[in-house]
């Protein structure tokens, strides 16, 4: 696959942020661009480095986000993948080494089930520890409402969340319901909250390493100072703070290291090539897999 030309990639991506799925002539019409350049980079990008993803406020359908980090031995590394992977509410998982050597996981928890934590991520590592994610910045809100739709819902969350654009059509089909029925049912979503908006994302294929930074106190100048970097920043309500910066493994690993460990407490970094296939496939059936199929609620994080 050809490298990607970043100026033509951002300019897709800023107008996919004001249009994130209307479709290219409307696009072409109201932003007063060529069409066919519009669609050449589209057909040259979509789906390939980029994608319009869905963004759902998991609070309402009482998740809450963990991240954790394991000390597994090399030896035994494939082994415990292959048994992260059957589990839906493990959501990525990547090599890591830093503070501990071995994997990365976010975990998504139904509110109700914190308690059982420990008792999942021990059957993978003796030696781990993990943290509750939320936006930065906090808003305070601990009121976590609970899975209340139709397992059907799951599904549609699925495919938005992997494609927003897929047409609607295609989602009727896979659903085995009518078109108005599938508008209905995004509207819901949107009108309840849950469904927040549509994001361009920038797919892994650019981004193939992170650096992850656990500190327990934010420096605010780190945004400013890493400004040209892909950076997100994450509140640990029980510890502090999590950055992580996104990085191509053709940059310089060490430079890397040196810079950001000025503003961190713990320091690791990820891989995120070496499960990208995995961690593609577990992303098309998250909430589904989560999901119980008579839509009553959650199944057991134990369960798999």
């Amino acid at each position: 696959m050809a490298e990607p030309v970043m100026e033509e990639l951002e300019f897709l991506v800023e107008i996919l942020g004001r249009h994130p799925t209307d479709s290219l002539k409307k696009i072409a019409e109201e932003e007063d661009i060529d069409y066919y350049r519009l669609k050449r980079l589209y057909d040259k990008y979509y789906g390939k480095y980029l994608t319009v993803n869905a963004s759902y406020n998991l609070r309402l359908i009482g998740l809450k986000s963990f991240v954790a980090f394991l000390s597994v031995p090399p030896e035994e590394l494939m082994e415990v993948v292959d048994r992260i992977a059957a589990n839906p509410f493990i959501g990525y998982i990547n090599p890591a080494f830093g503070f501990k050597n071995g994997l990365s996981l976010i975990i998504y928890v139904p509110a109700d089930q914190t308690d059982k934590i420990d008792d999942l991520l021990s059957r993978y590592s003796r030696d781990y520890e993990y943290y509750e994610v939320r936006a930065y910045p906090y808003s305070g809100d601990d009121n976590f409402g609970r899975w209340t739709l139709s397992y059907d819902y799951a599904v549609l969350m699925d495919i938005l969340k992997v494609d927003a654009r897929t047409p609607i059509t295609e989602i009727a089909r896979r659903l085995g319901k009518t078109r108005p029925t599938v508008r209905f049912m995004i509207n819901r979503l949107k009108e309840e909250g849950i469904l927040v908006g549509f994001v361009p994302l920038i797919d892994m294929n650019i981004h193939d390493r992170g650096v992850i930074g656990l500190t327990k106190s934010l420096n605010e100048e780190v945004l400013e100072r890493f400004r040209e970097y892909e950076i997100t920043v994450g509140v640990l309500p029980s510890y502090g703070y999590l950055l992580e910066w996104f990085f191509s493994s053709k940059e310089d690993l060490g430079s890397k290291i040196l810079e950001f460990s000025n503003y961190v407490d713990k320091l690791l970094i990820e891989y995120f090539d070496t499960f990208k296939e995995l961690n593609d496939m577990k992303y098309t059936k998250r909430l589904s897999g989560m999901v119980k199929k008579d839509g009553s609620g959650y199944h057991s994080i134990l369960d798999f």
